[in-house]
């Protein structure tokens, strides 16, 4: 005797990940445009923590650093 509902269950989730690929083979401008903000979140947030736990630098010391000197 075979299990319907794992046959089922497997056909369904082919049919997501069909419906998946689909939507993302359509819409390729908007998943990299989700893709780049993602990647851009990540790193800002791994920018703030990294600057939560480094040393302070006064303000005079940054704009040498932004103008080249």
């Amino acid at each position: 005797m075979t299990d319907s509902t794992g046959v089922d269950d497997q056909k369904i989730k082919a049919l997501f990940k069909e419906a998946i690929v689909e939507v993302m083979e359509e819409n390729q401008d908007l998943v990299s445009s989700l893709l780049v903000d993602a990647l851009e979140d990540i790193g800002l947030s791994r920018a703030i923590e990294e600057g939560e736990n480094s040393e302070s630098v006064s303000r005079e010391e940054v704009f040498k650093v932004l103008r080249g000197e």
